[in-house]
């Protein structure tokens, strides 16, 4: 039997209905790329995130640092690469400057900057709404929470391109090589300048507050820290901008609900967790087994890479009703969009937060927002899927 490709394009385009023919007679088996193993039921997918002592997040460092890439990654030393105990403390120390109060202090600019993005795009009328929108208003989010030079923008696509890249870079492949150890070269710089501003001169942002904190008299290392902002920044970037892109292009196919929510606007949150259920922004995350685990029946074998594929279990039969409807109405289990248990992602609150502000101000401005491609091009990845550019009309309210 030829086995699923994920990153064949049509697969890429539309992998719904490869997903749940998995469910129904693969659940759990060996894909391509490289043969590795995958999980698409949402009990399993929630059985595994839970056991870190079998499933271990170090299945990550494979994807982060792969020996042909020759140089350090700091992502590989980030929370997201640690299992328990190790991961509780470095989630303790960075849970004491991500707090709640850090976020609310970025929301009046998260709108300002939405509303002149938007205005921008209603004196165009035709735009693409990844680079024109998603992308600069949370590069914006990054520059203020991190207290980054604005100039430095123009990188950060390239930068989390190439950090998120890396398993995806050919052995042989000596130029993309090169390019994704200048990128790291470049960041590391720029976030070791910044650690060292803010040792000099503290402030009231995150960079400050991470330096500043401590549990039982124990803080971050220098590594921990660079680790984190590495990890911040990519995954900040990325999985913000999916889920804005797929928010836009919701409301593009499915325009009643533009309606809906001006008229009831109480049905925003709704809305919001049903795109994270729909289009999940973090679509697959990675598992390394540490002994022999069974699922659904099927033995993995330890030492395998597998791919816990999220996108799969928020459309399972098994617990949505009718899960290939959009439905905000749906009262659905517990989200996985932004993982489950230890490694529920620390940056979920922001992109939920990001979210509604840039929701509430596409919906003051513009009537409808009108998909103006046949086809769309996605990106090629297996955390994440989204298109790489989402060409829209935008029609002023």
């Amino acid at each position: 039997m030829t086995r699923l490709n994920l990153f064949a394009p049509d697969v890429r385009e539309n992998p719904y209905p490869f997903y749940a023919a998995l469910r129904r007679g693969s659940p759990v088996c060996q894909v391509e790329p490289n043969g590795m193993w995958v999980v698409t039921r949402y009990d399993d997918v929630v059985a595994a995130l839970k056991d870190t002592q079998v499933f271990s997040s170090a299945g990550l460092r494979v994807a982060s640092e792969p020996p042909h890439l020759q140089r350090h990654n700091p992502l590989s030393d980030s929370l997201i690469l640690a299992d328990p105990p190790r991961h509780s403390q470095l989630r303790n120390l960075i849970g004491r400057a991500f707090t709640a109060a850090t976020v609310g202090s970025l929301e009046a600019d998260m709108r300002s900057t939405a509303a002149r993005l938007a205005d921008e795009m209603s004196q165009r009328r035709v735009v693409d709404f990844v680079s024109d929108f998603a992308h600069p208003a949370q590069a914006n989010v990054l520059v203020q929470l991190l207290g980054l030079d604005p100039a430095r923008q123009g990188s950060f696509q390239r930068w989390t391109t190439d950090i998120l890249g890396v398993a995806a870079v050919a052995p042989d492949d000596e130029r993309r090589l090169s390019e994704v150890r200048r990128t790291i070269d470049e960041m590391e710089t720029c976030m070791r300048e910044l650690l060292e501003s803010r040792r000099r001169q503290p402030g009231s942002d995150l960079v400050s507050g991470l330096l500043r904190s401590r549990v039982n008299d124990c803080a971050l290392t220098d590594e921990d820290l660079m680790g984190f902002l590495f990890l911040l920044f990519v995954a900040g970037l990325e999985t913000a901008v999916t889920l804005m892109t797929h928010m836009a292009l919701i409301l593009a196919r499915r325009p009643v609900w533009m309606d809906r929510l001006r008229a009831e606007p109480g049905l925003s949150a709704h809305f919001i967790e049903e795109v994270l259920r729909f289009e999940p922004p973090v679509h697959a995350t990675m598992r390394l087994t540490l002994a022999e685990a069974e699922l659904s029946g099927v033995r993995v074998p330890a030492h395998a890479v597998v791919a816990l594929l999220v996108g799969s279990a928020l459309r399972d039969e098994a617990k949505f009703q009718d899960p290939d409807l959009f439905d905000p109405a749906r009262r659905a289990p517990a989200s996985l969009a932004f993982g489950h248990g230890a490694h529920a992602c620390i940056g979920a609150m922001l992109a939920r937060a990001q979210a509604r502000v840039v929701l509430e101000e596409l919906l003051r401005r513009y009537r409808r927002v009108e998909l103006r491609a046949e086809r769309l091009d996605w990106n090629v990845s297996l955390n994440t899927r989204c298109p790489l550019a989402l060409p829209v009309e935008v029609i002023p309210a």
